[in-house]
C-alpha cells in the first residue's frame, strides 16, 4: 500500500498538548494526516491549521461545534473518501494508540481484512497501565457486545482501526445512531452483519499522560443502552441490530 494512499483521522477536542507530537509521529509514516476539530476552546484548531501550514500531509477539518466522536468521525471518512485515499485510520490524540503499530494495521488491509481493529483482547494485546478493575469492566463490556449482538469481535470498542475504503463507504456510518464511543461498537457490528472481514491486531493500549480523558457517565450510559436496544432488536424482534 503506497504510504499518501493511507489517511490517519484524528478527532480532536482541546488537545494542543499532545498534537504536535502525534502529528509527527503520524507523517513519519508518510502517511496523510486528517485533524477533525470540534472548535476546541484551547487553541487545537488553530494549533492544527499551522502545523497544516508546514506539512502538507497534514490537512484539518473544522467543525462549529463538539457533537461527539461518531459524528466527527463520520465528517472524517466523508473528506478521507472525497480524496480517494484507499486506507482509512481512526486515532486517538493522546498516544493511548502506539504510532508505531500503524503500519501493523495498514499490512492487515494489505493482506486482506476489510476493517483491521488494533485489539486490546486478543493474544499479544495488553492494558499495561489498567488497575484489575478497570479491565474486568472492559472486558465485560465486550463480553455484553458480543452476547448481544452476537458478533466475534473481542474488541468491539476499540477506538484503533483501519478500514479499506470501498468496504467503508458501504457502511451507512453518517446514519450512525451512536455519538459517543459506542460509534465503534456500531461500525463493528454493522462490518460484520454486512459480512466484511474484519481481523484483529494486538497492541498495548496505554493510559495518557497529557490532557483530560473525554470518557465520561453519558458515553458508557449511551453504549450500554444502544447495545441492550440492539440486542433486543435481533435477539426478540429478529431484526438487523440498527434498525430501530
Amino acid at each position: 500500500m503506497p504510504s499518501d494512499r493511507v489517511t490517519v483521522v484524528i478527532p480532536t477536542y482541546n488537545e494542543s498538548e499532545n498534537l504536535p507530537d502525534i502529528s509527527k509521529a503520524v507523517t513519519a509514516h508518510s502517511y496523510r494526516l486528517l485533524v477533525v476539530d470540534d472548535s476546541s476552546p484551547d487553541g487545537t484548531g488553530e494549533l492544527a491549521d499551522r502545523l497544516a501550514a508546514e506539512d502538507p500531509l497534514i490537512s484539518v477539518l473544522h467543525r462549529s461545534r463538539k457533537e461527539g466522536l461518531g459524528p466527527a468521525y463520520a465528517a472524517g471518512f466523508d473528506r478521507a473518501l472525497a480524496d480517494e485515499t484507499e486506507v482509512v485510520i481512526e486515532m486517538d490524540a493522546d498516544f493511548s494508540h502506539d504510532p508505531a503499530d500503524l503500519p501493523r494495521l495498514v499490512q492487515a488491509i494489505d493482506d486482506g481484512a476489510d476493517l483491521a481493529i488494533g485489539s486490546r483482547y486478543v493474544p499479544g494485546g495488553s492494558t499495561p497501565d489498567w488497575p484489575l478493575t478497570r479491565r474486568l469492566i472492559s472486558k465485560g463490556g465486550n463480553l455484553y457486545a458480543r452476547m448481544m449482538l452476537g458478533i466475534p469481535i473481542q474488541d468491539a470498542t476499540a477506538g484503533f482501526r483501519a478500514f479499506r475504503a470501498g468496504p467503508l463507504q458501504t457502511l451507512p456510518y453518517r446514519e450512525a445512531q451512536a455519538s459517543g464511543y459506542a460509534f465503534q461498537v456500531e461500525m463493528a457490528m454493522r462490518a460484520h452483519e454486512t459480512g466484511l472481514r474484519v481481523v484483529e491486531v494486538p497492541i498495548s493500549f496505554r493510559d495518557r499522560t497529557r490532557g483530560t480523558s473525554k470518557m465520561g457517565t453519558g458515553i458508557v450510559v449511551e453504549a450500554m443502552r444502544l447495545v441492550t436496544v440492539w440486542g433486543w432488536n435481533r435477539l426478540v424482534r429478529g431484526v438487523r441490530p440498527w434498525r430501530r
